[in-house]
C-alpha cells in the first residue's frame, strides 16, 4: 500500500482520525475537505478545526484539496469518510467511471438514504466498484480516542485478503492495532446496527433507565444484530468477534458516541431536530433507523429494539411508553 497512493474522501470525525493514522505510516496522503474555511486552517494550524480538533497533522505529508475530482483522480485508493446521509451528493459530483479500476474502502457507518443500501452496495450498483476492490474499515473504535493517541483497534474487511493486510498496515502504528476480516456485508451491517442500538441506549439514560437494564438491553442487541444479518448474509462468523459485539459495546456505552449522546437527549425530551441542531454533528444511527426498518419490512426478523427506536424517532410514540413495553420483551 505505501507504493499506492491513498486519499481520504471526507473532513468529518473519522475522515480526521483516517488521516492522522495514514500520515503516520504514508509520505503523503491525499485529503477532500469540501469547505475551504476548513482547508486553509488546517493548512494554516495544522489540526481540524470543526472535528477532533486535538488531532495534529504533518501538512508537509499532506495532499488536500477542495475539488473531490482532482483528489480521486489522483489517487489509486479511496479511504470513504462522508456520512451515508450526504454521500450520494458528494460523490455525484465525479464522473460515473470515476471509480471504476480504483480500490475503495468504507469508513461509514449508515445506510445511503436515497436507495436504502449500505455503502459497499452502493458502490457496487452505482458507481462501478468491484466487490474485490471494496474493504470495510470498522471498530471497534472511536475518531475521539484516535486523536487522543489511546490505544485503539480496527478490523480491516475485504474479499481480497492481500488488499485487507495492505490497509491494515498503513493504518497500524503505535496507538493502533488492526485484524482482518473478508465479511464485506457482515460487519457494514453490524456498525450500522450498533448505531441504531447506541440511540436506544442513550435514550434509556435521558429516561433514568439505569446499568443493569442497559446490560439487558445489549445482550438481547448482539442477538439481534446477528439474526439480521444472517439473514442478509448467511456465511458463518463469530458474531462475539470485536467488529461486531465489541463496536456495539463501545458504541452503546461510551460517552464519545454520538448516537448515544443524540439518544440521551431525545430521552430528555428533545425534539429529534432541536438533538440535530444542539450537537451540530451527524449522529448516524438516526437516519439508519429508518432504512433498518424498511428493509426488515421485507426481510421480517425479529427485532424488538431496532424497531421501538423507530416508533419513538419516526412515529413519535412517547419514549417513557416505548421503553416501558421494550423492557417487557426483553425479559
Amino acid at each position: 500500500m505505501s507504493t499506492q497512493r491513498i486519499a481520504v474522501i471526507g473532513a468529518g470525525s473519522w475522515g480526521t482520525a483516517l488521516v492522522k493514522l495514514l500520515t503516520g505510516t504514508q509520505e503523503s496522503v491525499g485529503w477532500w475537505v469540501r469547505r475551504k474555511e476548513t482547508f486553509d486552517h488546517i493548512t494554516k494550524y495544522g489540526h481540524n478545526p470543526d472535528y477532533t480538533s486535538g488531532a495534529q497533522f504533518d501538512v508537509q505529508r499532506l495532499a488536500m484539496g477542495t475539488d473531490i475530482r482532482a483528489v480521486v483522480k489522483n489517487t489509486d485508493v479511496l479511504v470513504v469518510a462522508v456520512p451515508s446521509a450526504f454521500l450520494k451528493t458528494a460523490l455525484d459530483q465525479l464522473q460515473p467511471d470515476a471509480l471504476e479500476g480504483k480500490t475503495c474502502f468504507s469508513a461509514v457507518k449508515g445506510i445511503v438514504p436515497e436507495t436504502n443500501q449500505i455503502v459497499g452496495e452502493y458502490l457496487f450498483d452505482h458507481r462501478g466498484v468491484q466487490k474485490n476492490d471494496l474493504g470495510i474499515i470498522c471498530g471497534p473504535c472511536h475518531a475521539e480516542e484516535v486523536a487522543l493517541e489511546r490505544l485503539s483497534y480496527l478490523t480491516i474487511a475485504s474479499q481480497d485478503p492481500e488488499k485487507a493486510k495492505l490497509m491494515g498496515d498503513a493504518l497500524s502504528g503505535r496507538f493502533l492495532k488492526t485484524t482482518l476480516s473478508d465479511d464485506i456485508y457482515g460487519t457494514e451491517y453490524a456498525a450500522i446496527l450498533k448505531n441504531v442500538i447506541a440511540v436506544c441506549s442513550g435514550i434509556s439514560v435521558g429516561l433514568g433507565y439505569g446499568d443493569n437494564f442497559r446490560a439487558v438491553l445489549v445482550s438481547r442487541a448482539i442477538q439481534e444484530i446477528e439474526r439480521f444479518v444472517t439473514a442478509v448474509h448467511p456465511i458463518t462468523r463469530d458474531i462475539n468477534e470485536p467488529a461486531y459485539l465489541g463496536d456495539l459495546l463501545v458504541t452503546a456505552y461510551s460517552t464519545f458516541s454520538r448516537n448515544r449522546e443524540f439518544g440521551t437527549m431525545v430521552g430528555k425530551g428533545y425534539s429529534v431536530k432541536a438533538a440535530q441542531m444542539e450537537m451540530k454533528m451527524v449522529a448516524e444511527g438516526y437516519y439508519a433507523v429508518k432504512c433498518v426498518h424498511e428493509i426488515n419490512e421485507k426481510l421480517g426478523v425479529n427485532m424488538p429494539i431496532s424497531e421501538a427506536t423507530y416508533r419513538m424517532l419516526y412515529e413519535r410514540v412517547a419514549p417513557t411508553i416505548e421503553m416501558r413495553l421494550l423492557s417487557d420483551k426483553l425479559a
